[in-house]
């Protein structure tokens, strides 16, 4: 059983700045691969960022790049995602994805590609 949380959103004013957390529990978390995703209201889920097993290759939406960046702490199973420079349209729940089928350096920036998810944390961003 693998469980997943994410933690971390909250209210922040445009420019400012989030930290979210993905912890994950249940089995090796080394052997995954970890991804957010985000949906806003009336919108599909979209991919924002992903990371390798090792953290070695990062992956970044174009929307997010340069603002938005992804690690992993594979001793406290947990994966950050360090947003700044936030803007209204960054507001939506962010979702954390895990799934370990993807090899040392492999990711998708699909939804469907991943079996675990968390229950999202809510992002709000005042303009």
């Amino acid at each position: 059983q693998v469980h997943v949380v994410e933690s971390g959103g909250g209210l922040v004013q445009a420019g400012g700045s989030l930290r979210l957390s993905c912890a994950v529990s249940g089995r090796t978390f080394s052997n995954y691969a970890v991804a957010w995703f985000r949906q806003a209201p009336g919108k599909e889920r979209e991919f924002v960022s992903a990371i390798t097993q090792s953290g070695s290759t990062t992956r970044y939406a174009d929307s997010v790049k340069g603002r938005f960046t992804i690690s992993r702490d594979n001793a406290k199973n947990t994966v950050y995602l360090q947003m700044n420079s936030l803007k209204p349209e960054d507001m939506a729940i962010y979702y954390c994805a895990v799934d370990d089928k993807f090899g040392n350096s492999g990711y998708s920036v699909h939804p469907a590609a991943y079996a675990y998810w968390g229950q999202g944390t809510q992002v709000t961003v005042s303009s």
